[in-house]
């Protein structure tokens, strides 16, 4: 009789406990900020800038864990797979999201398997050159020095599908210039290969090259957006230097994994908007060269783009003839 007293008082607090902790707000523990590329690159300059603030505003630490691989799918596959309570989240971006899922295996729906938070910005892709390695002073001196040696050059990018891989895929087949592409896990390696001379350029995210270039090491030749960047406006459009028919830019986001509490993605939408328009952290994201906002500014409109991205990345794929290996 005791020992069934007993089990009854113990199930009985075992319960009070899970509903004491399913009344606790959100948040009341750490969050967890997933990037799907090493440290270093443009995906995870942003995250590490957004999160700092972020954690004042949530009143909890934000931690930012690299899971690099897979053109960001393995951190994506994590998330999507995650409890759907809003303590684990994706710092996205247009590649993982929209563009390598049709060039590598994925075991999740792209778009379904996601809530999608908040748009955060876009970046143009800037293409770089080590001067040490190729001297070249112009878009043009570059095609031309490609073309007279087909597939000899390399270019670095973050991966399949990334927008590097994409912004030199387009450029070959516009100027017929063929080079042989070197996919890394994140812009961070892909640079630290193009400053040490092992590959001859890259189309870079302008957050991931713009404090090489800054600091001489990496010259600039044309960015890949339809304007000229505000952070570097001396550097040329690829259409004023001659390629047209190109507009390729990256973009970011928060995605949390399918079905969060509308509660909880309320606080977190809310969290980032306070975040995106504080001027200190606005002012680090442009000084990377990011255009912030500019893009849906709800859950619900960021779940259309996301859908409507997907699409259109299907057609761009199919257009370079890219396609899962």
């Amino acid at each position: 009789m005791k020992k069934t007293l007993y089990a009854l008082i113990g199930a009985l607090a075992l319960v009070q406990a899970g509903a004491a902790r399913a009344e606790e707000p959100f948040p009341h523990k750490p969050v967890r900020l997933v990037v799907g590329f090493v440290p270093g690159g443009g995906t995870d300059v942003s995250a590490r800038i957004i999160a700092q603030h972020l954690s004042t505003v949530l009143g909890q630490p934000l931690v930012v864990e690299n899971r690099p691989g897979a053109s960001g799918l393995i951190a994506g596959e994590m998330v999507a797979k995650a409890e759907p309570d809003g303590y684990t989240l994706l710092l996205a971006n247009m590649q993982s999201t929209v563009s390598a899922p049709y060039m590598l295996p994925v075991s999740y729906d792209p778009v379904k398997a996601f809530t999608a938070v908040r748009y955060i910005g876009s970046v143009p892709n800037i293409l770089v050159v080590n001067p040490s390695k190729n001297d070249v002073k112009s878009l043009q001196e570059l095609t031309d020095l490609v073309k007279a040696s087909p597939g000899k050059y390399t270019y670095a990018s973050s991966g399949m599908g990334s927008p590097q891989h994409l912004s030199a895929a387009r450029f070959s087949q516009i100027t017929g210039a063929q080079m042989e592409h070197i996919p890394y896990k994140g812009s961070g390696q892909a640079m630290a290969d193009l400053l040490g001379a092992q590959v001859d350029m890259n189309f870079d995210t302008l957050p991931g090259a713009i404090g090489q270039v800054r600091a001489g090491k990496l010259r600039p030749l044309a960015v890949t957006s339809a304007k000229r960047a505000a952070s570097l406006p001396d550097v040329p459009t690829l259409a004023e230097a001659g390629v047209k028919g190109m507009d390729v830019e990256q973009w970011y986001a928060v995605l949390a994994p399918a079905n969060v509490p509308p509660a909880v993605l309320a606080k977190l939408d809310e969290a980032l908007k306070a975040s995106l328009t504080d001027k200190g952290v606005a002012s680090k994201l442009a000084d990377q060269g990011m255009v912030v906002g500019g893009g849906p500014d709800s859950p619900a409109d960021f779940q259309a783009f996301v859908q409507s991205e997907y699409e259109k990345y299907g057609r761009i794929t199919a257009d370079l003839g890219l396609k899962k290996p």
